[in-house]
């Protein structure tokens, strides 16, 4: 199994108001620091919208985030990080077959990501305590971001795709 961590959207305004987003922060530095000392690939994911325009300072990666040289990075413009973007050949030519993903905005990029990832043929591990988002509000209820990774996590837990391995772990217990 050749793994590659995939870090979605840590981007100085994605994290604002989000959950625990320090924590995430901090424990996302802490597996791509991991990840780069044993050799497996980093890749980078940033989204832009207006209101999110590249190169500006809100665009810009957390504080403690710094892609190296030579580890790939992609912008995207969908939920999906596969969508209209290289993604699918990054992975392909780093030979990965699962994906260990931190990253923000669990309930939109975080989810649709991993379920595409899925359904493309990776086995995925969701960082349990790698992902955040906002609080929510949908038809006059109230979701907490707490809740909305707790429920994310849940989901992910026991997703099944045929072939593929799919489930989540602690950033100090991944395996790499």
């Amino acid at each position: 199994m050749s793994s590659v961590v995939l870090v979605i959207d840590l981007q100085v305004d994605v994290v604002r108001g989000c959950f625990d987003a320090d924590g995430v922060i901090a424990r996302s530095i802490a597996l791509v620091e991991r990840a780069r000392s044993t050799g497996v690939p980093v890749v980078w994911v940033q989204h832009h919208e207006p209101g999110l325009e590249r190169d500006t300072p809100g665009w810009a990666l957390a504080d403690g985030l710094t892609p190296q040289p030579g580890e790939a990075h992609i912008h995207k413009a969908y939920r999906d990080s596969f969508a209209d973007t290289g993604l699918r050949d990054v992975l392909d030519s780093l030979g990965a077959t699962r994906l260990v993903v931190v990253g923000a905005q669990s309930d939109f990029c975080v989810r649709t990501t991993t379920q595409r990832a899925a359904a493309l043929g990776y086995d995925v591990t969701l960082v349990s305590d790698g992902h955040t988002t906002r609080d929510a509000e949908w038809d006059g209820v109230r979701i907490t971001g707490e809740q909305i990774v707790a429920h994310t996590n849940m989901y992910f837990s026991g997703l099944r795709y045929p072939d593929s391995t799919f489930g989540i772990a602690r950033h100090d217990e991944v395996s790499l």
